[in-house]
């Protein structure tokens, strides 16, 4: 029999979005919080650089929009931009009230300097302010009586009550593996959030840690929401570069503070590729160190702040110039070797001001979700800002639907009857093998519809072998996060297929010129997705 779980409100992610959304809602609801691992698993656990929020009176609100207007290249919503950068202060207010200890320099918050930012603006914790903020909300989460918080649980589909056959468009919970018992669970609520976070495990390289499977983005589409501009997968232009390392993120704010990039012969070379060298926004800087390392043929770059004082790396870096010391560079005296990994997804579900879906009773707020903040390339900075945002957004639009008569449906248990255990686990691992690489190859930092294209073919292939597994064997953690991969790497693909420009993120040598007018790459489920197997036509 499975086991049954009811709840008001079922969050699903325990990242700096869900967290914040379930303290939101706890003095009105019942909340439970699903975490794949635990909470400081996630993306947001691993943010190193910090908060972007208007704080200096040289600063300004109209700054801070038209730099994330600058860096969307075009296709940000204004209304959401000046909307969150405007909820800014109040959301930084709340996180010092809850006990985030932010970075002071005499009586001031320091702020720190990223790519795409006109002025110092970035409040952060050290080099870790993800953690920080991460472990105060989980404290406050278990403090909190009217939140459940439960661990090792990954979604396997969300509940949309159509699907049954005989009640109204509605999502009313989702079947859940508990992965340390290997048993699937239903969870019933009233209303589901999705803070999933992001999908850059599609990639081979990534700075993510391996939660992020895009999880929240597949199960929408599957359950019928809309999935809005895939192709703008940000690179993340400085990972560390060693075998053991597992891409570790060199935060941008390195640059911010006056790193400098340089090839393997020591030679600067950013200033080649735009006026704000180190400080231009991800995307340029990402494409520049590609473009150089193919036309050397090099393995890595190098990122340099051994000219600042010692002292001053160590207080501003001091997880990232330990981490570095255990790979044998000390970053004080010598440069780090660097290379470029996926790092955020800039589109995912598609949602109104309020964080709620095309499916009533289903929201999604974080980097799972496409807001219109971002546009074609994000900000730095501003993805913990979107959490923090569209978390109390989503729960003051949940907190009016609590007020509505609601008639609890009984989920139907998963049934098990017609699966046996699989005995060729080497087919999920050879095919989240196989994805990683062609993604990287084919629709990585630059592309052509000729790659694209071959992408696409092998995508067909993979899912129809990861369907069948699906539909004969037990599911696990590993053919989870293998199906929602799959979904993913086709959204990403037919959204740059059909994207006939560059603009961003997305760069295609084939239309590499932007047209006037910018549009929201949207994709409909149950409609026709397929796009023609041959190359596209120029615009």
């Amino acid at each position: 029999m499975t086991q049954r779980f009811s709840t008001d409100i079922l969050i699903i992610g325990g990242g700096a979005a869900g967290l914040s959304a379930a303290l939101h809602l706890a003095p009105h609801a019942r909340v439970t919080v699903l975490c794949k691992g635990s909470a400081d698993t996630g993306s947001s656990h691993w943010a190193q650089g910090g908060v972007a929020a208007v704080t200096d009176p040289d600063d300004s609100f109209e700054s801070h929009i038209e730099d994330t207007l600058n860096a969307g290249a075009g296709l940000c919503d204004r209304e959401i931009v000046e909307f969150t950068v405007s909820q800014a202060p109040a959301a930084i207010r709340r996180l010092t009230g809850q006990g985030v200890d932010f970075d002071t320099a005499d009586n001031e918050y320091h702020l720190t300097r990223e790519g795409g930012h006109r002025f110092r603006r970035v409040l952060h914790v050290a080099d870790a302010t993800g953690k920080a903020i991460v472990s105060t909300l989980t404290e406050q989460v278990l403090d909190s009586p009217r939140i459940e918080l439960f661990d090792d649980r990954v979604a396997i589909d969300l509940v949309n009550l159509s699907r049954l056959g005989r009640y109204a468009n509605r999502c009313a919970g989702a079947y859940v593996l508990n992965r340390t018992t290997g048993h699937v669970e239903v969870f019933q609520a009233r209303c589901v959030i999705l803070a999933t976070g992001g999908a850059s495990k599609v990639y081979l390289y990534t700075s993510n840690p391996d939660s992020s499977t895009g999880d929240g983005i597949a199960m929408a589409w599957r359950a019928g929401c809309r999935i809005a501009n895939m192709e703008f997968n940000q690179f993340h232009p400085t990972c560390l570069y060693h075998p053991h390392a597992k891409s570790f993120l060199i935060s941008e704010a390195v640059r911010g503070e006056g790193g400098i990039l340089r090839l393997p012969d020591g030679q600067r070379f950013m200033d080649r590729f735009d006026a704000r060298a180190e400080l231009a926004p991800r995307d340029i800087v990402a494409r520049a160190i590609d473009h150089e390392m193919k036309r050397l043929g090099a393995d890595c770059i190098y990122l340099d702040i051994s000219h600042r004082p010692e002292r001053f790396v160590l207080e501003h870096f001091p997880t990232i110039s330990g981490r570095c010391r255990e790979f044998g560079i000390d970053m004080t005296s010598q440069p780090i070797p660097v290379v470029p990994a996926a790092h955020y997804t800039c589109g995912g579900v598609l949602v109104d001001r309020n964080g709620q879906t095309d499916v009533p009773g289903l929201y999604a707020i974080g980097e799972a979700s496409c807001t219109g903040l971002h546009g074609a390339n994000r900000l730095a900075s501003n993805s913990l800002l979107e959490c923090l945002v569209f978390a109390g957004v989503a729960a003051e639009r949940i907190r009016g639907e609590l007020e509505k008569p609601f008639t609890a449906v009984n989920l139907p248990h998963w049934d098990e009857s017609q699966v046996t255990n699989s005995d060729e686990d080497v087919v999920i691992a050879h095919n989240w093998d196989e994805l990683r690489r062609f993604m990287w190859d084919y629709v990585g930092i630059v592309r052509t519809d000729k790659r694209l294209t071959r992408a696409l073919h092998r995508v067909d292939l993979l899912k129809q072998e990861i369907n069948e597994f699906y539909r004969h064997y037990r599911v696990s953690n590993d053919l989870i996060e293998l199906r929602n991969l799959i979904d993913v790497a086709e959204l990403i693909i037919h959204s740059a297929l059909k994207r006939r420009e560059s603009r961003g993120l997305h760069f295609n040598l084939d239309t590499p010129q932007t047209l006037e007018r910018a549009e929201d790459t949207i994709l409909f489920p149950g409609a026709e997705k397929r796009l023609d197997l041959v190359r596209p036509a120029a615009p």
